[in-house]
């Protein structure tokens, strides 16, 4: 029993890590520099999960609307500015633990990672129990080691265009996220 939670807990973690979104843009791009750069942003973001998963388990899915629009605002300019620093190659780290504090903001203030939570976390754990969630962590850590290491060995020569993809993604979530939040308060 315990292995199959094992499994499905891996399984859960690699597809909530492995979708193209701002976190794995920004994972890209720090990549380019050593998959030790890439693979910060990334813990970083998974403590953010770690943190919604406590969040989570003790009150059951209650966060305010308010509290969401607000980090669909937040986060729509904060990923407006990391695109633009992407783009002009001057991120404000470029030491690993600077880049962990990135990819921490990053989560906290990504409304999809807080959605996510509040619901497909919720259904997990009710659903799988608990049990499920050393298996899911163990699935981001594989996407957090393995997709950095990737591109820094095959995105080396492409660091233009891994920055440009980086940023254009970067672009899109950020309008989308501040259109949503502003709609959400009109």
């Amino acid at each position: 029993m315990l292995p199959t939670y094992l499994g499905l807990g891996i399984i859960l973690g690699l597809s909530m890590a492995a979708p193209p979104g701002p976190v794995n843009a920004m994972i890209a791009n720090e990549s380019t520099k050593s998959w030790f750069h890439g693979s910060s942003i990334g813990a970083g973001a998974m403590t953010a999960d770690l943190i919604f998963f406590i969040i989570v388990y003790f009150i059951q899915g209650y966060i305010p609307m308010p509290i969401i629009n607000a980090l669909y605002i937040v986060g729509g300019i904060f990923m407006l500015y990391l695109s633009y620093l992407t783009i002009k190659a001057k991120m404000p780290s470029s030491s690993v633990r600077g880049n962990y504090i990135i990819g921490l903001s990053m989560g906290l203030t990504n409304p999809y990672q807080i959605s996510w939570w509040v619901t497909v976390g919720i259904s997990m754990i009710r659903s799988l129990s608990v049990l499920i969630i050393p298996g899911f962590f163990v699935g981001i850590l594989i996407w957090i080691i393995a997709f950095p290491k990737a591109i820094n060995m095959l995105g080396a020569k492409y660091v233009k265009y891994v920055k440009i993809i980086s940023s254009i993604i970067l672009v899109a979530f950020g309008v989308y996220l501040l259109y949503e939040g502003i709609l959400n308060v009109i």
